[in-house]
């Protein structure tokens, strides 16, 4: 079969919860990922016979797709803030909306670029966040806590190849009474309420780490509650605290956070859905 043969087979035969554009995309993200051919390799290399162990790879690659599995998961990579990172069933997939935490992350530290930034990272799944501020702020000593060892073990290899140092830290934040001393602590906690699956897609109920993921409807800001109070104690002066939160709890959030701290941002994201918290520790003298 030719690179345009497989092109119509994935827009015309992957099943129909992908829609026309989800279908091209996932043509070239997986010609990529056997031929190592970009968009316009495909266009030149159309007419291109591909061989018989490549035309394996590509149907196995197709196979799982049909049955909705994560592109990112059958690479083995996806693309975050520019950079690529190794996934696996152990972590979730790195998302746009955490893309725009890390943004808002980095324009706080960009008001003092040449400060040595103590960061940390709480339940840091394949590292994209922790590493990122690393690769942006060099200057910067960044940690990372996760309670999973398997995803410590992808977020570890990732700061390998992308050539950061990262302390990483196997603890259950559920279980920690204390916290070292830092300027910036980030978390994207489990939040979303059992109730919620309902609305979530099935290649991310079905593929995703739910460890990562749901909360229990009863006390759905219990990472959020616990993070908050070691952050009251553990945040250095004028620190701040991130949260990726639940669209449809922040109100909540706002409320639990008030207990705490006086200084709390909520901003919405790109699509309009109140994702992110910023919490600042102001010591007025």
């Amino acid at each position: 079969m030719t690179v345009n043969g497989y092109k119509k087979r994935f827009l015309n035969q992957l099943p129909a919860f992908y829609d026309e554009t989800e279908r091209l995309s996932l043509f070239y993200l997986s010609m990529e990922f056997v031929l190592n051919f970009n968009k316009t390799d495909c266009v030149l290399n159309g007419n291109e016979s591909i061989s018989i162990e490549n035309q394996q790879q590509i149907d196995e690659v197709f196979n799982r797709l049909q049955d909705n599995e994560p592109i990112q998961y059958i690479t083995q990579q996806a693309n975050f803030y520019g950079y690529k990172f190794k996934v696996s069933p152990a972590t979730l997939i790195p998302r746009r909306e955490t893309e725009e935490l890390v943004e808002w992350v980095l324009s706080e530290m960009k008001n003092e670029p040449q400060k040595k930034w103590r960061v940390l990272d709480i339940g840091t799944g394949s590292g994209c966040i922790p590493i990122t501020i690393k690769k942006e702020f060099p200057l910067a000593e960044v940690f990372a806590i996760d309670v999973s060892v398997e995803a410590l073990a992808v977020a570890k290899k990732n700061a390998e190849n992308l050539n950061v140092p990262i302390t990483f830290i196997e603890q259950d934040i559920l279980t920690t009474e204390y916290l070292d001393s830092y300027d910036i602590i980030i978390s994207n906690p489990p939040y979303v309420r059992n109730l919620e699956k309902a609305e979530i897609k099935n290649n991310v109920l079905h593929y995703e780490p739910h460890l990562a993921l749901f909360v229990e409807d009863n006390d759905p800001l219990i990472f959020y509650r616990k993070i908050t109070q070691l952050g009251q104690k553990s945040l250095t002066e004028n620190g701040m605290l991130f949260f990726e939160i639940n669209q449809y709890l922040g109100n909540e959030m706002n409320e639990m956070v008030s207990e705490y701290f006086n200084m709390v941002e909520l901003r919405k994201d790109l699509q309009g859905n109140e994702r992110m918290m910023k919490i600042e520790r102001s010591v007025i003298r």
